[in-house]
């Protein structure tokens, strides 16, 4: 399927496994790797009370403890195959960083799903000029100190990224990322890399903000469509109460520049909570025969 999309080929892909009952993890690996998309899901009966469903991700390399297009597009097969069925409009998910609520609102092609994610803190804020970022903010052109853009900020949400606000829509959609300076970040700081973001043009569609999410920790790649990113910076964005959007809510635009057209939809909720989700859209449905 693909997450946060409406459409096929638009958002970020993901596979599904719904009874995985009697898979290793070897074979869970294995069949990761195999499929060669960002993640790949397996579902099991789950083990806490309250829980839903349980579910362990994985990327083509290794084992993931919490990521947001997973976490949704898993909640979205366990609806359409009747494994489980919300109480109150919220599902359970029993997974390696807890018991995490997905909201579920509407039915079908319309319905749109979001997950509480885990709560962010501030590891580090920094000056544009540290040593760290001078070069790979520079190449990117984010914005000066006239620009009235927030800092840079190392936040940790389960996965930590440096987030960095670029000056406007057009900068960031045409910015060339060094990916030298990438990784060497990542690994410098223990993150997944940079997430750089900037305000929405007025009139350019139906999003308040534009996201960019170069990945330098494990392989070099710009990720089509992050929730667990996004939830990052949308934490950042409520600790500054610079939050695009009313209400507590808004529309991100992510994947575009690397052929996608994502959208995802965040909601900071009056406990400070962030929620991340969006529509999914079916692709492929059959069995996988795994002997």
């Amino acid at each position: 399927m693909d997450v946060f999309a409406d459409r096929p080929g638009a958002g970020n892909p993901l596979a599904v496994i719904p009874d995985a009952e009697g898979l290793d993890d070897d074979a869970m690996q294995a069949i990761a790797r195999w499929t060669r998309l960002p993640e790949t899901t397996f579902v099991f009966a789950p083990t806490r009370p309250g829980a839903s469903y349980r579910v362990r991700m994985f990327s083509p390399r290794r084992e993931v403890p919490f990521a947001g297009h997973p976490s949704i597009g898993t909640a979205h097969v366990v609806l359409e195959a009747g494994l489980a069925a919300p109480v109150d409009g919220l599902l359970w998910q029993e997974g390696a960083a807890g018991v995490l609520p997905l909201a579920v609102d509407g039915e079908g092609p319309q319905r749109t799903i979001s997950v509480r994610t885990p709560r962010a803190s501030v590891v580090e804020v920094a000056d544009a000029d540290d040593p760290r970022l001078a070069q790979l903010l520079a190449g990117l052109a984010a914005g000066g100190p006239d620009a009235a853009v927030l800092p840079p900020a190392l936040v940790d949400g389960g996965r930590r990224w440096w987030l960095a606000e670029l000056a406007d829509e057009r900068t960031l959609r045409g910015a060339d990322p060094d990916w030298d300076a990438i990784e060497a970040l990542a690994h410098a700081t223990g993150s997944m890399g940079l997430c750089a973001f900037a305000r929405a043009e007025a009139g350019n569609g139906d999003y308040d903000l534009v996201v960019r999410a170069f990945v330098g920790a494990t392989a070099r790649f710009e990720d089509a469509a992050s929730g667990a990113a996004n939830a990052t910076l949308a934490a950042w964005l409520a600790h500054n109460d610079a939050l695009p959007g009313a209400g507590g809510r808004y529309v991100v635009s992510q994947g575009r520049e690397v052929g996608y057209d994502a959208r995802l939809q965040l909601r900071v909720d009056g406990d400070g909570e962030v929620w991340s989700g969006g529509r999914i859209c079916n692709v492929l449905s059959g069995r996988i025969d795994w002997r």
